[in-house]
Order: C-alpha cells, then sequence, then structure tokens
C-alpha cells in the first residue's frame, strides 16, 4: 500500500489518500471502511446520450465520484471490494443521492474521509503501508489425495490451490495402481506449487503432514527436478522446510507454524507471533485459569485491574456496524497499550483468527490471577436465582 497524502485535524477527523498496490491491501482497505465514512475514487458509469436525430444511446464513462458509504463487499478469495453508497458530490453524470456501486482496484488511487480516525485504523494504515509486511512464507499441507497450497501473509492465509486425487488401496501382489495415482497426485501438487508461489518473495515454504507423506513427497519433487532441470525448485531447495501435521486440511497448518523448528525460522512474520500468542493462552487456560480470560465484559474487568499482559483480539471486532460497540473495543486496545500491554490483532482471514472469532473473538493473559471476578459473577448469579 502506498500512502499519498494524509491530511487529519487534531480531533482526528481527515481523509488520507491510498493507493493498493497488491492484492492483500485489499484487505487492509476493507478494514478501513465504515458506514458513514466518505470514499472518493474512479469509477465507470453507464451514461445515456440523446443524438441530434433524437436517438438514444449509451456510453461507459469513466468519472469520479464521492460516496457516502452504506455497504461494503469483500471477496477474500478474489481478493475484490465493492463499495456500495450514494454521491455526495456534484457531478456531471451522477445527481446528488444516486446510488453507485465503486469496485476498488489495486494500483488505482482513493481518498476515505472519516469523521473519527482511530488509533486501530491508524495503526492498520502504518502496517499496510510497510515493505517489511508482506507475504514471505508459502505452506503445502498435504496428506495422500488430498492437498492446500496456500499463502501465509501478515493478514490472511491465502488457499491458492486445492489439489485432490483419488488414491486406490494398495492390494496384495499388486501396487501399480495405487503407486501411479500417488504419482500422479504429485505432479499436480507441484505445478501447483510452480503455478501458485512467487520464490522472489517467499522466504520459506512448509511442507506439513501426517506420517511420511512429505518426505515421499519431496523426493518425488527433487528427483523430477533433476531430470527436467528445473532450475526453479532446485535453486529454492533450501526453503523447503518439512514438518508434522494431523492431515491436509487448512486447520493443520496451525500445528505446523506451531512447531519450534518452524517458530524460529518464521520468527519476524507476524502470522507466527499470533499462533504463539493463542498457543500461550490455551496453555494458560489449561494450568492457571485465573490468568486466562476471554469475552469482552471478562477481559474489560481484568483491564480495570491493570492485570492484561497480552490482548488477544480479532479485527472482526472494529467492524462492527455500530459505532459504540467499535469504540469499546478501540478504548480497550488503547488502555491496554496505556498500562504497558502488548495487543496482538488477529486476522480473521488466518487460521489462529478463526480459533480466536470461536472464543468471542478477544482474550486476554493476565499478568497475575484475578480470581475475584469468577466469583463475584457466581455470588451475582446466585443472589439473582
Amino acid at each position: 500500500m502506498k500512502l499519498v497524502r494524509k491530511d487529519l485535524e487534531k480531533d482526528n477527523a481527515g481523509q488520507v489518500t491510498l493507493i493498493p498496490e497488491e492484492p492483500e491491501d485489499m484487505w487492509h482497505t476493507y478494514n478501513l471502511l465504515q458506514v458513514g465514512d466518505s470514499l472518493r475514487a474512479s469509477t465507470i458509469r453507464k451514461v445515456q446520450t440523446e443524438s441530434a436525430t433524437g436517438s438514444v444511446g449509451s456510453n461507459r464513462i469513466r468519472t469520479t465520484l464521492t460516496l457516502c458509504v452504506e455497504a461494503i463487499d469483500f471477496d477474500s478469495q478474489a481478493c475484490q471490494l465493492r463499495v456500495k453508497g450514494t454521491n455526495i458530490q456534484e457531478n456531471e453524470y451522477v445527481k446528488m443521492g444516486a446510488y453507485h456501486t465503486i469496485e476498488l482496484e489495486p494500483n488505482r488511487q482513493f481518498t476515505l474521509a472519516k469523521k473519527q480516525w482511530d488509533s486501530v485504523v491508524l495503526e492498520r494504515i502504518e502496517q499496510a503501508c510497510d515493505p517489511a509486511w508482506s507475504a514471505d512464507v508459502a505452506a503445502v499441507v498435504m496428506q495422500e489425495g488430498l492437498a492446500h497450497v496456500c499463502l501465509v501473509t501478515p493478514s490472511m492465509t491465502l488457499t491458492r490451490a486445492k489439489v485432490e486425487v483419488n488414491i486406490p488401496r494398495k492390494r496384495k501382489g499388486n501396487c501399480s495402481q495405487h503407486d501411479r495415482a500417488l504419482e500422479r497426485f504429485y505432479e499436480q501438487v507441484v505445478q501447483a506449487i510452480q503455478r501458485h508461489i512467487n520464490f522472489e518473495v517467499v522466504k520459506c515454504v512448509l511442507v506439513a503432514s501426517p506420517g511420511f507423506v512429505r518426505e515421499q513427497f519431496c523426493d518425488y519433487m527433487f528427483q523430477q527436478a533433476v531430470k527436467t532441470d528445473n532450475k526453479l525448485l532446485l535453486e529454492n531447495r533450501s526453503k523447503f522446510l518439512q514438518v508434522h501435521s494431523s492431515s491436509g486440511h487448512k486447520y493443520a497448518l496451525k500445528e505446523a507454524i506451531c512447531d519450534p523448528a518452524v517458530a524460529s525460522r518464521l520468527s519476524d512474520t507476524k502470522a507466527a507471533g499470533e499462533v504463539k500468542a493463542l498457543d500461550d493462552f490455551y496453555k494458560m487456560l489449561q494450568h492457571e485459569p485465573d490468568r486466562a480470560f476471554y469475552g469482552i465484559k471478562h477481559v474489560e474487568k481484568a483491564n480495570e485491574a491493570m492485570a492484561i499482559d497480552t490482548l488477544l483480539i480479532s479485527d472482526e471486532l472494529f467492524r462492527h456496524q455500530d459505532v459504540a460497540t467499535r469504540a469499546r473495543y478501540v478504548k480497550l486496545v488503547d488502555s491496554v497499550r496505556e498500562n504497558m500491554g502488548t495487543v496482538r490483532i488477529f486476522s480473521s482471514l488466518h487460521v489462529s483468527g478463526e480459533q480466536l472469532g470461536q472464543l468471542t473473538g478477544v482474550a486476554a493473559i493476565l499478568r497475575f490471577p484475578v480470581a475475584e471476578l469468577s466469583d463475584q459473577e457466581d455470588e451475582s448469579s446466585s443472589e439473582e436465582d
């Protein structure tokens, strides 16, 4: 993402002009937009024209519109963003108050104005415009007959290819059908890797599977690379890292990133930090439940006691339509930081973010036990009874 201009007033009202440069920037833009914002961007509008003879025709004309945002639709697979709203600025082709949908695209500038830019939104702009935050991890999660080729960016896990091949069982004295099907499966996975992984950007490719599938696959891939003199794979052989996972499904990627060998290799990526924080939370919940809270009420009470060491919060909560609810989560983030706590904002498009979403989207690891909270709730509930 490229920041062109930033004009903010003392009360944090103002506008920001940005140019999304990569598909992932569309996800950042989706998180910046809120209903009620003002969006100015170039768009195509169908305009009816009447000739001197009275015949009516229609032309597609590119024009710049300013909309008051009413609905936002994001397609995570195609990384496309559509914003619907009403026109709020005079335009020769579009009447004031007329509805229009703008499709935001990479490499096309837009200006976003808000009445209030909060700390979470401003932090996202900083991260999006920082070139260090790019997709530098790829992963192949596989089992016999099923593989997912994914890109792990700082903000989301993108499934780039899913390979499914029916593998017949081995039969006594006849393994040829099984072996042929397995070879066909491996070949399709190799093709998917070459098609979807940019080795100029990616620092590491995790190959995760149960059993010996990953070893057999990597042996096959590099033997074929030698036979066909595939320089792309041979030159990047050192980037492949084999790790264990329980299955070939996308959710098993979390286990792979948790592996200590992988964590040290990925220590500079946000995805690894998120997974470790969530793992630490689950361990704390198991061994010291008075130091692991989740749910907004519990976490706010822990924050009032200045007990929060690490706050885990999903970016989905900051897209809440209700301004007061959104402000509540922003206030919590700001307060934890003021009290010298660490805040980790999870992407709802990451596997770890999906898991945090199942825990209400907000959780906290505490510096010290806060047992009184659960006791107070028990007392109040018994009084109500």
